[in-house]
């Protein structure tokens, strides 16, 4: 039985046939260190998405500071301010999208622990050369480079927990992990606004985030690095090569949760990035929309991600496409909660908003659980630095950007069009903000549907995954 009290899927009963050294440690579900492995890289992913979102809240200070009279020569027909600022979410995207594949190489091939402690000390120095930037051009350069640093980690650290815990119970711990995603964006949003009342400026809030950083990069080197499929005594040796993407891309359950989490990424991504802009063009404070917006992604974020995490586990001695099916219905709902949003006046707007984050999150656990699941153990890692090429390639490298671009061209054409008129004040409405906002639930409706499409692979996928394979050379420790 579980840990939930469901009887675990067919490919986890040759967990009975593990090898004497670490039998034990798997029938209670944990290898040595598990548990101190996965608190260490929840606070260092907590810290990850402080990084990352702490810009959010600074948005509208830094474009001030670099942009004070708006765009004087824009380079090109779509450049514009808003085009400018979402550009420097894009920089980071693109940086941490393009090096995860070369990471996700090494992480298969070499200590894992290592090379997580060097990224996390050098996004964190990037994140506070962030704060030393005195021009546009130098912070769209150490936001590269805070991309660069978390490439190394992404892909490591799910494949890490996923040797330590066995597939039935990926589901919740995975959860816990990637719970750190509402709760550290939360905290830099709310660290932003809140360092930005205090000092009356924008770069104390990247300042912080050194040290600590520096601290979780220094516990990485003394943590033991677990054997590759610890938790899967069923998988077959097996050396990794590049054609494994080709293996993991001709499976209809990795490609269809790939494809989903895409869709939901560029939604989240654009969400998250210029909600709290968003507020204040609705006529909201700063402070205001910066701490409530914190709040809804800690409570409601923490809770769905947990409860997803939950659900997919408990469901899925009854539905073998559990982790696809909480997935796939929480963005189904998200999306007429986020067409109320829009329309939706505050303070009432923030209920909605509520709701909608809770929908948004509820997918978290059970879509890395499916990633972990239908590959290889010794593949993890590439595979999950494959994923994180392509979601955020299609996803949210370009959505703030995107988004910015429509709120521009919109807002434009509105002051274009004959005044005063209902069509003009319509467009300009919230700087043509809104109908960026209808973009991104267009793609959680999307990512929705695929993920309810993939629920009649997954039983298959899972079986077979532990089967593929040659002989896996040691990795370099």
């Amino acid at each position: 039985m579980t840990a939930n009290g469901s009887s675990p899927a067919p490919p986890d009963k040759s967990a009975s046939a593990a090898a004497p050294h670490h039998g034990s440690a798997l029938r209670s579900g944990l290898v040595p260190g598990a548990t101190t492995a996965l608190t260490l890289l929840l606070f260092i992913n907590m810290f990850n998405y402080i990084d990352r979102q702490v810009l959010s809240a600074l948005e509208k200070p830094i474009q001030n500071e670099f942009f004070p009279n708006g765009l004087a020569q824009p380079l090109f027909w779509f450049d514009g301010v808003a085009f400018r600022m979402g550009l420097l979410s894009t920089a980071f995207m693109v940086a941490f999208m393009l090096l995860a594949p070369v990471f996700g190489r090494l992480a298969d091939r070499m200590s894992r622990w290592k090379l997580m402690a060097f990224g996390v000390a050098g996004w964190s120095l990037a994140s506070g050369a962030s704060g030393l930037a005195g021009a546009y051009t130098a912070m769209f350069l150490t936001r590269c480079l805070v991309g660069a640093g978390e490439a190394a980690y992404g892909p490591a650290a799910p494949a890490v927990i996923s040797d330590m815990y066995p597939a039935s119970r990926r589901g919740a711990v995975l959860a816990y992990f990637y719970a750190a995603i509402p709760v550290g964006s939360a905290l830099g949003v709310a660290m932003g606004g809140l360092m930005l009342w205090l000092t009356g400026g924008w770069r104390w809030a990247f300042y912080l985030v050194v040290p600590p950083g520096l601290l979780l990069a220094a516990l990485c080197l003394f943590m033991r690095e677990p054997k590759r499929g610890e938790s899967d005594p069923a998988a077959k040796p097996h050396m990794g090569s590049w054609r494994d993407y080709l293996i993991i891309l001709k499976t209809p359950s990795f490609v269809l949760c790939t494809l989903g989490y895409t869709a939901a990424t560029f939604a989240i991504g654009g969400i998250g990035y210029w909600m709290p802009a968003y507020c204040e063009d609705r006529g909201q404070p700063n402070l205001t929309a910066t701490q409530a917006f914190g709040g809804i992604l800690v409570v409601s974020g923490l809770a769905a991600t947990l409860a997803g995490g939950w659900a997919g586990d408990a469901l899925r001695r009854r539905f073998p496409g559990s982790y696809f099916l909480v997935s796939g219905a929480g963005m189904i709902l998200a999306f007429p909660l986020m067409l109320a949003f829009i329309v939706t006046p505050f303070p009432a707007a923030y209920g909605v908003m509520f709701a909608a984050v809770f929908c948004l999150f509820f997918n978290t656990g059970p879509v890395n659980t499916i990633i972990a699941n239908v590959t290889h153990p010794a593949i993890r890692a590439s595979a999950f630095a494959l994923v994180i090429l392509i979601i955020h390639l299609f996803g949210d490298t370009f959505s703030p950007t995107i988004m910015g671009l429509v709120a521009d061209k919109v807002h434009a054409a509105g002051a274009a069009a004959p005044q005063p008129s209902w069509w003009a004040d319509f467009l300009q409405r919230n700087h043509g903000m809104d109908f960026s906002f209808l973009v991104v639930s267009a793609m959680i409706l999307l990512s929705g549907v695929l993920w309810l499409w993939g629920a009649r692979y997954l039983e298959r996928d899972t079986a077979l995954a532990p089967t593929r394979g040659a002989t896996l050379p040691a990795p370099t420790v």
